[in-house]
Protein backbone atom coordinates (compact mmCIF):
# COMPACT_ATOMS: atom_id res chain seq x y z
CA UNK A 1 0.00 0.00 0.00
CA UNK A 2 1.66 3.04 -1.02
CA UNK A 3 2.39 5.51 2.16
CA UNK A 4 -0.56 8.51 1.36
CA UNK A 5 -3.09 6.00 2.00
CA UNK A 6 -1.59 3.86 4.84
CA UNK A 7 -2.89 7.32 7.27
CA UNK A 8 -5.58 9.27 7.68
CA UNK A 9 -4.87 12.67 9.06
CA UNK A 10 -7.17 14.32 11.43
CA UNK A 11 -4.87 16.49 13.40
CA UNK A 12 -8.27 18.50 14.89
CA UNK A 13 -8.63 15.11 16.80
CA UNK A 14 -5.78 16.11 19.55
CA UNK A 15 -7.70 18.84 21.04
CA UNK A 16 -10.19 16.33 22.08
CA UNK A 17 -7.55 13.64 22.96
CA UNK A 18 -6.10 16.25 25.25
CA UNK A 19 -9.08 17.18 26.82
CA UNK A 20 -9.34 13.68 28.67
CA UNK A 21 -6.28 13.62 29.98
CA UNK A 22 -6.38 13.51 33.52
CA UNK A 23 -3.85 16.21 33.52
CA UNK A 24 -6.00 18.57 31.25
CA UNK A 25 -6.94 22.24 32.32
CA UNK A 26 -10.16 22.51 33.10
CA UNK A 27 -11.43 25.88 31.44
CA UNK A 28 -14.86 25.59 32.99
CA UNK A 29 -18.05 25.06 30.66
CA UNK A 30 -17.07 25.87 26.94
CA UNK A 31 -21.06 25.61 26.59
CA UNK A 32 -21.45 28.51 29.64
CA UNK A 33 -18.01 30.29 27.42
CA UNK A 34 -19.94 30.19 24.33
CA UNK A 35 -23.13 31.80 25.72
CA UNK A 36 -21.07 34.83 27.50
CA UNK A 37 -19.42 35.29 24.22
CA UNK A 38 -22.08 36.01 21.87
CA UNK A 39 -19.64 38.04 19.28
CA UNK A 40 -17.34 35.27 18.95
CA UNK A 41 -20.63 32.89 17.69
CA UNK A 42 -18.66 32.37 14.49
CA UNK A 43 -15.28 31.69 15.75
CA UNK A 44 -16.99 29.19 18.59
CA UNK A 45 -19.39 27.90 15.65
CA UNK A 46 -23.24 29.05 17.19
CA UNK A 47 -25.65 28.69 14.71
CA UNK A 48 -28.36 30.60 16.49
CA UNK A 49 -29.64 31.66 19.45
CA UNK A 50 -32.73 32.26 21.30
CA UNK A 51 -33.37 33.78 24.73
CA UNK A 52 -32.83 30.90 26.52
CA UNK A 53 -30.53 28.60 24.16
CA UNK A 54 -27.97 28.05 21.84
CA UNK A 55 -27.54 25.64 18.74
CA UNK A 56 -23.81 25.13 18.33
CA UNK A 57 -21.85 22.83 16.21
CA UNK A 58 -20.31 20.28 17.92
CA UNK A 59 -16.00 20.79 17.37
CA UNK A 60 -15.48 16.59 17.64
CA UNK A 61 -18.29 15.34 15.46
CA UNK A 62 -19.80 12.09 15.10
CA UNK A 63 -21.00 12.98 11.75
CA UNK A 64 -21.26 16.06 9.62
CA UNK A 65 -23.88 18.11 10.65
CA UNK A 66 -23.78 17.03 14.56
CA UNK A 67 -25.16 19.45 16.56
CA UNK A 68 -25.52 20.61 20.22
CA UNK A 69 -28.54 22.36 21.87
CA UNK A 70 -27.79 23.84 25.12
CA UNK A 71 -29.54 26.26 27.64
CA UNK A 72 -27.93 29.32 28.81
CA UNK A 73 -28.27 28.30 32.50
CA UNK A 74 -25.85 25.70 33.63
CA UNK A 75 -27.40 22.68 34.98
CA UNK A 76 -26.45 19.39 34.77
CA UNK A 77 -30.32 17.72 34.95
CA UNK A 78 -33.61 18.07 33.09
CA UNK A 79 -35.31 18.37 36.27
CA UNK A 80 -33.22 21.48 36.75
CA UNK A 81 -34.82 23.44 33.70
CA UNK A 82 -38.11 25.49 33.99
CA UNK A 83 -40.98 24.91 31.53
CA UNK A 84 -39.99 27.76 28.86
CA UNK A 85 -36.49 26.66 28.55
CA UNK A 86 -37.49 22.53 28.18
CA UNK A 87 -40.04 23.85 25.81
CA UNK A 88 -37.36 26.34 23.82
CA UNK A 89 -34.76 23.41 23.39
CA UNK A 90 -37.35 21.46 22.10
CA UNK A 91 -38.65 23.78 19.79
CA UNK A 92 -34.73 24.50 18.45
CA UNK A 93 -33.88 20.89 18.32
CA UNK A 94 -36.80 20.52 16.20
CA UNK A 95 -35.67 23.56 13.67
CA UNK A 96 -32.26 22.28 13.67
CA UNK A 97 -33.19 19.15 12.50
CA UNK A 98 -35.53 20.88 9.94
CA UNK A 99 -31.96 23.39 9.20
CA UNK A 100 -30.26 20.00 8.82
CA UNK A 101 -32.33 18.42 6.27
CA UNK A 102 -32.77 21.62 4.25
CA UNK A 103 -28.82 21.79 4.22
CA UNK A 104 -27.21 18.49 4.20
CA UNK A 105 -30.38 16.38 3.18
CA UNK A 106 -29.87 13.39 5.41
CA UNK A 107 -31.45 9.83 5.59
CA UNK A 108 -32.25 10.20 9.01
CA UNK A 109 -31.06 11.65 12.53
CA UNK A 110 -29.87 10.18 16.03
CA UNK A 111 -31.17 12.94 18.92
CA UNK A 112 -30.41 12.31 22.24
CA UNK A 113 -29.48 13.73 26.15
CA UNK A 114 -26.62 11.88 27.92
CA UNK A 115 -27.04 12.43 31.42
CA UNK A 116 -24.24 11.74 33.74
CA UNK A 117 -20.54 10.37 32.99
CA UNK A 118 -21.43 6.81 32.84
CA UNK A 119 -24.31 7.48 29.89
CA UNK A 120 -21.25 9.31 27.71
CA UNK A 121 -21.94 12.84 28.52
CA UNK A 122 -18.40 14.90 28.23
CA UNK A 123 -20.04 17.54 29.81
CA UNK A 124 -22.01 16.57 32.64
CA UNK A 125 -22.49 19.73 34.15
CA UNK A 126 -24.29 20.98 31.78
CA UNK A 127 -27.21 19.62 30.23
CA UNK A 128 -27.89 19.66 26.11
CA UNK A 129 -29.16 18.05 23.02
CA UNK A 130 -27.42 15.79 20.48
CA UNK A 131 -27.86 16.07 16.92
CA UNK A 132 -26.47 13.51 14.49
CA UNK A 133 -27.26 13.36 11.06
CA UNK A 134 -27.15 9.74 9.40
CA UNK A 135 -27.15 8.39 6.01
CA UNK A 136 -27.21 4.99 4.77
CA UNK A 137 -23.96 3.66 5.03
CA UNK A 138 -22.38 6.54 7.37
CA UNK A 139 -21.05 3.59 9.98
CA UNK A 140 -18.63 1.49 7.93
CA UNK A 141 -15.50 0.14 8.28
CA UNK A 142 -13.70 3.09 9.88
CA UNK A 143 -16.06 3.53 13.01
CA UNK A 144 -16.07 -0.28 12.94
CA UNK A 145 -12.62 -1.83 12.91
CA UNK A 146 -10.35 1.62 13.04
CA UNK A 147 -12.46 3.63 15.89
CA UNK A 148 -11.96 6.34 13.15
CA UNK A 149 -14.66 8.67 11.63
CA UNK A 150 -14.96 10.39 8.55
CA UNK A 151 -16.18 13.89 8.30
CA UNK A 152 -16.14 15.24 4.78
CA UNK A 153 -16.74 19.23 5.26
CA UNK A 154 -14.33 21.56 7.52
CA UNK A 155 -16.71 22.90 10.56
CA UNK A 156 -15.92 26.65 8.95
CA UNK A 157 -17.59 25.44 5.81
CA UNK A 158 -20.64 23.90 7.43
CA UNK A 159 -21.22 27.24 10.28
CA UNK A 160 -21.11 29.47 7.10
CA UNK A 161 -23.59 27.24 5.23
CA UNK A 162 -26.16 26.63 8.44
CA UNK A 163 -25.92 30.09 9.92
CA UNK A 164 -27.19 31.47 6.41
CA UNK A 165 -29.78 29.09 5.67
CA UNK A 166 -30.86 29.68 9.59
CA UNK A 167 -31.34 33.23 8.37
CA UNK A 168 -32.82 32.62 5.71
CA UNK A 169 -35.49 30.16 7.32
CA UNK A 170 -36.10 33.03 10.53
CA UNK A 171 -34.04 31.60 13.00
CA UNK A 172 -32.93 34.46 15.54
CA UNK A 173 -29.11 34.42 15.90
Amino acid sequence: MAEENASLWAPWRMEYIRSLSPDAKDDGCFLCGYWGQPDSDQENRVVWRTSRCMVVLNRFPYTNGHLLVAPAEHVGELAALDDDTLIDMTRATRDAVGLLTDVLHPQGFNVGINLGRCAGAGLPGHVHTHIVPRWSGDTNYMAVIGDTRVVPQSLDDLHTQLTEQAAKSGLRS
